[in-house]
């Protein structure tokens, strides 16, 4: 059964203080529309421009990714679209009346519980997954960052960071399915290393950095008191008390996990991968990923995508068939010339695949469109209902005593023309189980890939005949 995109229950309202910028900012996370993805306004500029969450719109990964479109910037992207992208949240709006998303605790703890809070709600559009149907590599040689993408019925991620150091060598961390993101990941702050902070603030960055949205580590032991005193002027945290004992973490912050900083990148890439705007079926396997890395490798599945975009949804018409023409005539009591089914070529629980082969020699041509054939839509219409009706009947016993009737009809789409000499596949699923006879399946029919129709159907299984 096809999963349906969802959006938030109610608007989601939080305020805080921006990593980078420092600057207080409040934002609105709004219930949005079908097929509207992430995107972001800024409601404190003129015209409030609307910056869309897509790979090509990033313009920095300078300790965070920072997207740009339409006059708009906004910074610190990664952990909202982490925690709406887990939560299996597909479309919301994220207003906010500053340049940067606000750092709150450094993870995405704090939406994913703002999310939970107002719940999800489901929409009628069915969820676009990007699902792998090869290996696909990407590697920065030079800065020893390697993302390989394999086939896989979950979304996973394994993570390998390795920095080289005394106090974070190498780690990994795993995610099995996206479910666990809430428990295992969400959680788990951004870091920096001691070493790093005069660098931040001499690069106009980390103005909103302090102890309670950051994990400060800490390499060598004697660090003078003098020389952190410093580091706080220098970060415009004077008053701030800070404590040193060796190697760890500043202030000993104690983690959440030993492996706390594998599982923040593993949640920077949740992030920066929803940037595709679609949910992925595929494990990510990562090595020392960074948010450069992540941004790139997610360029290179949005051309993947396109890629399958183009090349279409194709059915092996070359296999025998479940059902042959005359298994089909035992079945339906359509005779011509209104049998519109030829065979059909898979049949499961959950759905079934029909093929209806479309001839000059049929009726409908000689006043449909003379000399501009055309098969009409409303036949389409029919042939995918009688498809349908294979599948009901499939699950009864003795099916000629049974028939099928229409209830319903919704969300009709034609896309594209289909004229004689096409082959046309039609691809149904159930929308909901079958109860006392009634049956709802949405489907969509295809001529050489492309899609050209769409439709749901309610339709009634009656025993009507004795014999």
């Amino acid at each position: 059964m096809a999963e349906k995109q969802k959006t938030l229950k109610d608007e989601i309202k939080l305020s805080g203080v921006g990593l980078h910028t420092g600057e207080i900012v409040n934002l609105t996370i709004c219930p949005a529309p079908d097929k509207h993805g992430y995107k972001f306004q800024r409601t404190d500029l003129e015209g409030q421009p609307v910056i869309k969450a897509d790979p090509d719109n990033v313009v920095s990964t300078a300790r965070g990714t920072t997207l740009e479109q339409n006059g708009g910037k906004v910074y610190t992207t990664e952990h909202i679209l982490a925690a709406l992208y887990a939560m299996q949240v597909d479309n919301a709006l994220i207003q906010l009346d500053g340049p940067e998303v606000p750092i709150l605790d450094g993870s995405s703890y704090q939406f994913v519980e703002a999310i939970n809070k107002v719940g999800l709600e489901e929409q009628k559009e069915d969820r676009d997954f990007l699902v792998l149907d090869e290996n696909i590599k990407w590697e920065d040689a030079e800065k020893g960052i390697e993302f390989l993408a394999i086939p896989d019925s979950e979304y996973r991620i394994t993570v390998m960071v390795d920095y080289n150091s005394p106090v974070l060598g190498t780690q990994h961390a795993s995610m099995y399915t996206i479910a666990d993101f809430e428990d295992e990941i969400a959680k788990c702050r951004t870091f920096v290393f001691l070493r790093e902070l005069e660098y931040l603030a001499m690069n106009d960055l980390i103005k909103g950095g302090d102890l309670d949205n950051a994990i400060v580590l800490v390499e060598r032991e004697n660090i003078k008191q003098e020389e952190l005193d410093r580091l706080a002027k220098l970060l415009g945290k004077e008053n701030l008390s800070v404590s040193v004992d060796g190697i760890g973490t500043l202030n000993h912050t104690k983690l959440h996990f030993e492996n706390e900083p594998a599982r923040h990148k593993l949640l920077d890439i949740v992030g920066d991968l929803a940037l595709l705007g679609r949910p992925i079926k595929g494990h990510i396997l990562a090595a020392r990923p960074g948010h450069s890395g992540n941004v790139r490798f997610a360029k290179q599945l949005k051309e993947y995508a396109k890629k399958l975009s183009n090349k279409g949804t194709h059915f092996d018409l070359t296999i025998d068939p479940v059902y042959d023409i005359l298994d089909i005539e035992r079945m339906l009591p359509h005779r011509y010339p209104f049998l519109l089914v030829d065979k059909i070529m898979e049949l499961t629980e959950e759905g079934i695949i029909g093929v209806k082969n479309v001839t000059m020699n049929e009726p409908q041509f000689t006043g449909h469109f003379p000399k501009n054939p055309i098969f009409p839509g409303v036949l389409q219409i029919e042939a995918m209902a009688q498809v349908g009706g294979i599948f009901a009947l499939d699950k009864v016993e003795d099916p000629h005593l049974y028939s099928t009737y229409f209830m319903k009809i919704d969300n009709v789409k034609f896309k594209q023309m289909v004229r004689p000499g096409d082959t046309i596949v039609f691809d149904l699923k159930l929308l909901s189980p079958i109860r006392r006879g009634l049956v709802n399946m949405g489907g969509k029919a295809y001529v050489n890939g492309k899609q050209v129709m769409e439709a749901e159907m309610l339709a009634q299984v009656v025993k009507d005949k004795t014999e």
